[in-house]
């Protein structure tokens, strides 16, 4: 049975409230990141936020009797330290085991000459794995809560926000069409491998590897072509992909024909082959987009393209910036407070960033009093600020374009100026979530994007209330110290 958290039962085990946080000015992001899970496990108000959320997703509908597995906190804690330090689960096993700092805020940490628990690499990963993006989304507006507090922020006190939008690559390579027909080939002739080795008298595929050698060596005498210069290089480029297209098609009609005499004998076989039949699908379709794009020379409709068959969810966005140009993954909208805190977050599905006001306005403005709110020109529209200024005491929004006299002096403002100054803030915020973790998603699927997104956020804001937990720590010992010796 899971349980919230059980130290009392080993001896020799360490207490989280004795952990002794470093507050030396050039500690790291780790201890500040402790700081703040420590002052949240030893207050009970945080403390029973935290375990209700936890125990409603990953215990709730479960009995209550079985082998004990990670305790809540445990999950909790990692699943923070992995985004707070941007790294893999291979450096978090090495971390959960040997670091003596995680190990007593997680409550596992021993005394000398008591036996030391140890994690199996495979149960962090499906531990951590168990939080999803609506978990996620309730434990940062607690963590957000607790910041608020920790900052000595009234509850009528009023925000001041910020915000700006960044993309979040997913993990794909360059997406070209000849490319992506090569991966959805690929993808076919590993799920009829796997058919073989479960069934080696399945006929017809004695040249499996053959057809493996012969597929990738096309997709790269094509790219050799393309990326080549000298005379013809047209009618080269045309060669070698009527080339390809060909053996792509061949493929293609062998894959049809051997669907039928493929056994599905039990539940794997049929998951095997729904995913044999989803990228017999993309394989027909890259045949098709390549031959229209090079033999027939179209210009094929943005809508109709795809930029990777593993993470079909990404987007080709292009911000008009000189570098990068193209950027690969989904926009994230966050909006900070005047504590740097990111109070709000959201991932924008084929959204600009003028669409996701209206939704910003209605989710904040119900749960805070809000001063002044400041944008970038990529958000303004008359309708958007006409909305937020039924809501927000001052709203910052530059003008996209051309400005008429009322607006021109409306911006002139002293007060607008120095809002507007102001919002850059939000831009080292960005950068601090992209060392964080946040420039790249690594985790294979939309839900873990989702998840892996809010478990930044939430380790960028428990970082910086521990930065200041810690920086009010080291106040108090100056003042004490200072008090000593004038005594002295």
């Amino acid at each position: 049975m899971r349980k919230r958290f059980e130290q009392q039962m080993t001896l020799g085990r360490l207490p989280i409230n004795e952990t002794e946080i470093p507050t030396k000015k050039r500690s790291g992001a780790l201890p500040e990141l402790c700081a703040a899970l420590k002052e949240i496990f030893i207050t009970p108000e945080w403390n029973e936020k935290v375990f209700e959320i936890l125990e409603a997703k990953i215990t709730k509908g479960k009995k209550r009797t079985g082998r004990p597995g990670m305790d809540l906190w445990q999950v909790f804690v990692l699943s923070q330290v992995r985004l707070c330090q941007n790294i893999s689960y291979d450096e978090l096993y090495h971390i959960a085991d040997y670091d003596t700092l995680i190990r007593q805020i997680m409550g596992i940490e021993s005394g000398f000459g008591y036996e030391k628990y140890i994690f199996e690499y495979q149960n962090i990963i499906d531990n951590v794995s168990l939080l999803d993006d609506a978990t996620v989304k309730e434990l940062n507006q607690v963590i957000v809560e607790f910041g608020h507090e920790v900052f000595k922020k009234k509850e009528t006190a009023a925000l001041c926000l910020k915000t700006d939008s960044f993309v979040v690559e997913s993990n794909v390579h360059f997406p070209t069409d000849y490319n992506l027909l090569w991966d959805s080939a690929r993808k076919c002739l590993d799920m009829v491998g796997k058919f073989l080795v479960k069934y080696p008298e399945v006929p017809g595929w004695r040249k499996i590897r053959n057809w493996h050698n012969e597929m990738k060596n096309m997709m790269r005498s094509v790219g050799k072509t393309s990326s080549s210069g000298g005379k013809g290089k047209e009618q080269r480029i045309k060669h070698a992909v009527r080339s390809y297209l060909s053996k792509a098609r061949a493929l293609l009609d062998k894959l049809e024909r051997s669907k039928e005499i493929l056994p599905t004998a039990d539940f794997t076989d049929m998951l095997i082959m729904l995913e044999l039949e989803r990228f017999i699908g993309l394989l027909d379709k890259h045949i098709d987009l390549l031959e229209r794009r090079i033999i027939k020379r179209e210009e094929i409709p943005h809508d109709e393209k795809l930029f990777s068959i593993f993470e079909e969810y990404t987007e080709w966005i292009t911000k008009g910036k000189l570098y990068p140009n193209v950027e690969l993954g989904k926009k994230l909208a966050i909006t900070t407070d005047q504590y740097h805190l990111i109070v709000d977050y959201r991932i924008m599905d084929h959204q600009s960033d003028s669409e996701i006001v209206k939704p910003l306005v209605e989710g904040l403005t119900s749960f805070y009093t809000i001063k002044s709110w400041s944008f970038d020109k990529g958000f303004w529209h008359k309708e958007n600020k006409a909305l937020l200024e039924k809501h927000v005491g001052k709203v910052i929004m530059p003008k996209k374009g051309k400005c008429n006299k009322q607006e021109m002096a409306e911006e002139n403002q002293r007060y607008f100026k120095r809002f507007r100054n102001k919002h850059s803030a939000v831009e080292s915020n960005i950068n601090e979530l992209e060392c964080r973790g946040l420039d790249r998603c690594p985790d294979r699927g939309y839900p873990n994007f989702k998840r892996y997104t809010g478990l930044s956020v939430g380790a960028y804001n428990l970082r910086r209330i521990g930065q200041e937990l810690i920086a009010i720590q080291r106040q108090y010992l100056q003042s004490f110290d200072k008090e000593y010796n004038i005594a002295a």
